[in-house]
């Protein structure tokens, strides 16, 4: 395409410039009329053709996906959630080689509430709030945190559940309470993309923080003596830690610090958010979400939600 000249032009040179750039293919140029009074102008026909080539052009520009408001999934019969899979027993495979576990669940649930039917699709952590913000999703779950940075691109329900953090390493290691990482000498190893890897950057800068995909990585990073611990749910690893039965794990006794997860729409997505929160509100004080919990965690949840009728 020819570069637009720098210098002022007219908007009649300024039209006829754009009309010579994205004419259609296989369309002749129409004739440019010289003019006394503006010195260029154009037919109109030429007009029309710059329109219609314009147009055309804009065509070929793909747009973003558009998050979807509460009535356009209802007129679609269905409801898409991301779930992740590689933090049990939040999402798992079971022997069927389905999808299941404790957020599959709930999502089946809240879709028989809005009598649709669910799609699942499989995140790893750092794609849950692209595939919600851009609307590939109506809403993420997975562990999903609720900060001030994630809240920035997307919107959050009210807390669905809490997560307690803990330093999760093996016997043998000096260290007492989770500051004592903050050393040159330690390796914390976390899953990117989550508020742990967040949260140990800032506040265990002295740390070698050793970043990888998923949450199997991380536990067979600290079996195999390539990390030292790493601060996160343990109940979110304890399938992992199953499997290398050899060791001999151990968790810090004092707490880190106390997350509440929610659901993640699109931001803006008034209309889907507000009527999650009502189904959210019944679910608890129900006691569904607390049934679920032991279930799937084979524990109560300590610091279990309370239900808030203000949201």
């Amino acid at each position: 395409m020819t570069p637009l000249p720098t210098h002022a032009y007219t908007k009649y040179e300024q039209v006829v410039y754009l009309q010579n750039n994205f004419v259609a293919p296989g369309v002749a140029h129409p004739i440019i009329v010289k003019s006394e009074h503006q010195g260029v102008t154009m037919s109109l026909t030429a007009v029309r053709l710059t329109i219609v080539a314009l147009a055309c052009a804009l065509c070929q520009v793909a747009l973003p996906a558009q998050a979807r408001t509460l009535d356009e999934i209802l007129q679609s019969k269905k409801i898409i959630v991301g779930v992740n899979p590689s933090v049990p027993p939040t999402a798992l495979f079971n022997d069927k080689n389905e999808l299941d576990g404790f957020d599959v669940q709930l999502s089946k649930k809240i879709a028989e509430m809005l009598d649709v039917s669910v799609e699942f699709v499989k995140l790893g952590a750092n794609d849950r709030v692209p595939f919600v913000a851009s609307g590939k999703v109506d809403y993420v779950m997975g562990a999903m945190t609720r900060t001030p940075a994630r809240a920035k691109v997307v919107d959050f329900t009210v807390p669905v559940t809490t997560e307690a953090n803990a330093v999760l390493t093996v016997e043998g290691k000096p260290f007492k309470i989770w500051q004592d990482l903050n050393d040159p000498k330690y390796t914390v190893a976390e899953v990117r993309g989550t508020t742990s890897a967040d949260f140990v950057a800032k506040n265990l800068p002295k740390a070698k923080l050793l970043l990888l995909d998923d949450h199997p990585s991380l536990v067979t990073a600290i079996a195999q003596g390539r990390a030292d611990a790493s601060i996160n749910v343990v109940e979110l690893e304890v399938k992992y830690m199953e499997v290398h039965k050899e060791v001999k794990w151990k968790v810090l006794e004092t707490p880190v610090r106390l997350y509440y997860n929610g659901l993640a729409v699109a931001k803006s997505n008034d209309t889907l958010r507000n009527w999650l929160n009502v189904a959210i509100f019944e679910l608890q004080t129900t006691g569904y979400v607390d049934e679920l919990w032991k279930e799937w965690f084979k524990t109560d949840n300590i610091f279990a939600v309370k239900p808030n009728p203000y949201f």
